[in-house]
């Protein structure tokens, strides 16, 4: 933290769930049942813990419609068993809903409110709610209209400018058309993603971080596709230009579900869970822009997050980036010169991972961490472009 004031925040422990595809092996369970279980694995993994010393447990949630329950984080706290004095708080900015919530606990830590909590984020799109608006009178004699609360806009005030309330995707061409990035580019980043997440598969580094769901098959990620190739990625038609467009359904990121959190502590707190931590929160930063552009929300907020920390590009031995669309990563690139694009994504991204709105932020902070500590690396960074216009990053170091 820069200020000497503020108490250095830790991160002792991160997981996951596998991350299911929509209407797929997560699809039977509920949101708060999946929040649950990575809280009830981290104090699991942490018995030398009284789970009565969490002073709060921050969740990050882009929906609440629905099983959510608007506060999702009080009532995951409450099925994960721990005790009914530990309270709950649930964070929604969208895509980086779960990192908002890292950063919230982690402020509270840094400045004595707190010495111990859990953040994470958690999201079932397979389970999204259609909602119903109260019709203006009493008795409406026609038919009313659902919306669906799973992805993007929804009862739009129509006093919001219409070039800013295109679709994600349309968003996403936006920036391709900016950066001049072609379809063959889109697609040989997906293939590569998809390339690098089997490969970590295989070697281990996400099931050390990755804990199954009870009463699921679900072992691994389930969007990744080993056996695609070239060639499947460019059949797959454009889905949302349907002439000269070049996203599809092949390199964008797809609907998920799934949950991740963190435990985070100060140094009194570090010695109450009796483990070494995997990482340090540094700076962050969180910024904003035209809504359609949203995709590159990331680049001024990387850019504020390293000079906060009194960093460079060329410091950062990970970069954990959010992969929405293909588009919108090699956007962000375009814009980082001074980047290696090799320590981007080591492990593959949310193109082939998967991407549960509200737990991503929070998956991809934890996969930084465990990057750190696994290969002794010093600094990190996890950011994420954010609908409607945002982008938010944050600096870890060890």
């Amino acid at each position: 933290m820069a200020n000497d004031l503020l108490r250095d925040v830790y991160v002792v422990d991160a997981v996951r769930t596998p991350i299911g595809r929509y209407g797929g092996a997560l699809a039977g369970v509920r949101p708060d049942d999946l929040a649950a279980h990575v809280i009830r694995a981290l104090v699991d993994r942490t018995p030398d813990l009284d789970p009565a010393r969490i002073d709060d447990v921050v969740l990050g949630n882009a929906n609440g419609a629905g099983e959510d329950n608007r506060n999702v984080a009080r009532m995951a706290t409450l099925l994960a068993g721990l005790p009914a004095t530990v309270p709950g708080v649930t964070v929604n900015r969208l895509c980086a809903s779960g990192l908002e919530a890292v950063l919230h606990a982690a402020r509270a830590i840094a400045c004595g409110d707190a010495s111990i909590a859990i953040a994470g984020g958690v999201e079932s799109m397979s389970r999204a709610p259609w909602v119903l608006p109260k019709p203006e009178r009493g008795f409406p004699a026609g038919h009313q209209q659902l919306y669906s609360t799973t992805l993007g806009w929804r009862m739009t005030n129509p006093a919001m400018p219409p070039e800013w309330t295109v679709s994600l995707g349309e968003g996403a061409e936006q920036v391709a058309d900016k950066h001049s990035i072609t379809r063959e580019a889109q697609d040989a980043y997906a293939l590569a993603s998809h390339r690098k997440a089997a490969a970590a598969w295989a070697d281990g580094v996400h099931g050390a971080q990755t804990v199954p769901v009870p009463g699921t098959d679900l072992t691994r990620d389930e969007s990744i596709r080993d056996t695609t190739s070239p060639e499947a990625l460019a059949k797959l038609k454009p889905a949302f230009r349907p002439d000269g467009g070049t996203v599809t359904a092949g390199n964008a990121s797809p609907l998920n579900d799934g949950a991740a959190a963190l435990l985070l502590t100060d140094e009194a707190g570090l010695r109450a869970t009796g483990r070494e931590p995997l990482a340090r929160i540094g700076a962050s930063a969180t910024t904003a822009l035209e809504p359609n552009l949203f995709g590159l929300g990331p680049v001024r907020a990387v850019r504020n997050a390293l000079a906060k920390a009194g960093r460079t590009f060329a410091d950062l031995d990970v970069v954990e980036l959010n992969e929405a669309f293909a588009a919108q990563v090699l956007g962000c690139l375009a814009e980082w010169p001074d980047l290696d694009p090799a320590v981007v994504n080591p492990h593959g991204g949310a193109i082939a991972l998967g991407h549960p709105l509200g737990a991503s932020g929070a998956r991809l902070a934890g996969a930084v961490a465990h990057h750190l500590a696994a290969t002794g690396a010093r600094t990190g960074l996890a950011t994420l472009c954010i609908g409607v216009g945002q982008g938010q990053a944050l600096v870890l170091e060890r």
